[in-house]
């Protein structure tokens, strides 16, 4: 393995944008909570949360029309380095998709919200800014406390959220379970970014004092740094926690039956923390580790995938079976990630992406099903096609998506992770995702039939609602299933987002050769075959 000090080029926030963009999309949903907090009016409020997640949206098409994809390195940065607080933040295409991807979220949140019961809970739109609030400050982060601090901050709006508006009994035992696995997460994660920060400045001339910016630590190699596995291991099972992976999913599921609907669709999006935080603070700053270690990993996401599906296909709780379904697909996530090359990394972000709006869109109609049948459980339901046509068409569009068939942007994900497995890892490797995905895909087809064809097991009422509860839940399938489509079919633009800084980094550390041949395995002239891409545009 050749490493190779170079310094990630950093482009500051007054070349491309007006104002500081990050830290605005950060702090406006911040006021707005505070705001509604100390309001007495849940309408007032209500209004405020909309209209300032409408201004994320904005602020986060606007990042993406300022983000320049020809150059290099991370854009748009912001650092602030005082009395000893430091605070750096910035994107690249690694992390700029997932922002926006936040924004969209809460977006669709606040307006299921607005039709169903939480409509007046003040503390729970509070809650729905503060989280989006948080992942961004997260996923534009580029200081490994600040990372981690915006980690543990992301506890306070889960723990009310399903305290105040979980649909279970046991809102204080799921509490418990999610306290104790994630803080476990975030201690060796704690851990390993300390054991990392003081390795690397007691053993690199590069960097004479202790630091945590991620662009200077990324400067450097790990070569000679000591205790590198262990390094590696504290910082995977962190973030396999927060993936979920297997073993470390056991509360996710619980979560998912226990909590709201519009909670657990945001909180998907800070599932996808954990993949991008493996894809930020593992591969380029311990590459000879996660070499070493990429076996074990691969054995952990094969199972995943297999694991997952076969417990999602025993279960009767439509929120308990799409959990698993998550674990599943996770475990394609991982080995993606540790392909180590230009196709496996694509993949994983675009299906990480994929991934996260089709759940969400499966989330959101077994949601509105709930509100008017009260129950989540698929013996229980049947022939609701007919009296909740637009929540049927949303199922299925997101469950193909997930089925990665062409014309959605999980196809173009998959193939492209997957080649890139084939690459890495073999064909046997790639038989045993592929029968893990057609399980997947075999229990989401029924769940469908279960739920919307068969014939109901009770009494049905008749679809009545008000205006605002149509129209509710058709602007949350028309923006799920038009994302859905018109990235199917559109791939490359996203591609070109994605790809803007993942081969950069690759090949400017030199992170990854073939043990074999010693020969690189992504050669700086690779290009995407964007020809052979079913579903996308030239």
């Amino acid at each position: 393995m050749v490493a190779i000090n170079t310094i990630t080029n950093v482009t500051a926030w007054p070349e491309s944008a007006a104002f500081p963009l990050l830290t605005m999309m950060t702090i406006i949903p911040l006021i707005a909570v505070v705001a509604i907090l100390l309001l007495r009016s849940s309408a007032v409020a209500l209004r405020i949360g909309i209209v300032t997640a409408m201004a994320t949206v904005l602020l986060s098409f606007y990042l993406l029309s300022v983000f320049d994809v020809g150059l290099s390195g991370i854009q748009l940065a912001e650092e602030i380095h005082s009395l000893g607080f430091s605070y750096s933040v910035g994107v690249d295409g690694a992390n700029i998709l997932f922002i926006v991807l936040t924004a969209i979220f809460t977006l669709l949140a606040l307006i299921y919200t607005a039709i169903t019961r939480h409509a007046n809970d003040r503390i729970y739109i509070a809650c729905l800014l503060g989280y989006e609030a948080i992942l961004i400050g997260a996923f534009s982060a580029m200081n490994l406390m600040q990372f981690w601090l915006w980690c543990l901050l992301e506890l306070i709006p889960v723990v009310v959220l399903t305290i105040r508006a979980g649909t279970g009994q046991n809102k204080k035992w799921v509490v418990a379970l999610l306290l104790q696995h994630w803080l476990s997460g975030l201690l060796m994660t704690l851990a390993g970014f300390l054991l990392l920060a003081f390795g690397l400045m007691n053993q690199m001339p590069d960097i004479a004092t202790l630091t945590f910016d991620w662009v200077k630590l990324e400067s450097v190699s790990d070569t000679r740094l000591q205790y590198g596995s262990l390094i590696f291991f504290l910082l995977f099972f962190g973030f396999a926690i927060r993936m979920p992976v297997f073993p470390f999913h056991g509360w996710l599921p619980v979560l998912a039956e226990q909590g709201t609907v519009a909670s657990v669709a945001v909180f998907l999006v800070g599932l996808k923390l954990g993949v991008y935080a493996a894809i930020r603070f593992i591969l380029p700053l311990i590459p000879e580790a996660a070499e070493q270690w990429s076996g074990f990993v691969l054995g952990l996401g094969l199972i995943s995938i297999v694991y997952g599906a076969l417990l999602a296909l025993m279960q009767v709780n439509i929120r308990r079976l799409l959990a698993f379904a998550v674990v599943s697909h996770t475990g394609m996530l991982v080995i993606g990630i540790f392909d180590f090359n230009k196709y496996g990394m694509e993949g994983t972000i675009l299906l990480s992406i994929a991934y996260g709006l089709a759940t969400a869109g499966m989330l959101f109609s077994v949601g509105l099903i709930y509100e008017r049948t009260r129950t989540a459980f698929i013996p229980r339901l049947g022939g609701l096609f007919d009296t909740h046509t637009t929540l049927a068409f949303l199922f299925i569009i997101s469950a193909l998506t997930t089925m990665v068939m062409p014309g959605t942007p999980g196809f173009d994900g998959a193939h492209l992770l997957i080649e890139g497995t084939a690459e890495r890892y073999g064909w046997l490797v790639v038989t045993a995702i592929l029968l893990g995905n057609l399980l997947a895909a075999g229990l989401l087809l029924r769940a469908f039939q279960q739920i919307f064809v068969t014939a109901p097991k009770r009494f049905q009422l008749p679809s009545v609602g008000t205006s605002t509860w149509f129209m509710g839940k058709r602007l949350i399938s028309v923006v799920i299933c038009g994302l859905l489509v018109g990235i199917g079919f559109h791939t490359t633009p996203w591609v070109h987002v994605i790809d803007q800084n993942v081969l950069a980094s690759m090949n400017d550390r030199g992170t990854v050769l073939d043990s074999s041949s010693h020969a690189p395995i992504v050669p700086s002239t690779l290009t995407v075959p964007v020809e052979t891409m079913g579903g996308r545009d030239e």
